[in-house]
């Protein structure tokens, strides 16, 4: 992470403090972000399923990537882009996944990175990771 980005020439809704600072061990996200809550959007837990109830990849990488897909296709729907969240939760039925869970959720989530939490939990059966997103929309 970067402290030259100029968060709000990326997004007007959500900046990171200029005083961040975080671990060098930390993943992909930021450790505070300052969001105008005006136009707030938020999206249930999704997971790696299709519109017929399938179960989508087999593996963590295509699980995540499938999620993510999810994720944005319900922000879409509310004039939402994965630009516009703020704040994300993540549900992974291993922890042992973390790392290949964040090289595929660094590779799609653009910066500023949003606030997140990361835990272990026990999922429905077959799916390895849910997600769930806070969005600040921005209006015309």
């Amino acid at each position: 992470m970067s402290d030259i980005i100029d968060d709000e020439f990326l997004h007007p809704l959500k900046t990171r403090p200029g005083g961040a600072r975080q671990h060098v061990t930390a993943g992909p996200y930021s450790p505070v972000l300052e969001v105008d809550a005006r136009h707030l959007v938020v999206i249930s837990g999704q997971v790696a399923v299709d519109l017929e109830g399938h179960v989508i990849g087999a593996d963590i990488e295509e699980q995540t990537r499938a999620t993510l897909r999810n994720c944005a296709g319900h922000l879409a729907s509310a004039a939402c882009t994965l630009s516009d969240v703020f704040k994300v939760n993540i549900y992974l039925a291993d922890l042992t996944h973390w790392s290949r869970f964040n090289a595929v959720y660094e590779e799609l989530m653009p910066e500023p990175l949003p606030v997140r939490t990361a835990v272990q939990a026990v999922l429905l059966p077959n799916y390895l990771v849910e997600i769930e997103m806070w969005a600040a929309k921005v209006k015309d």
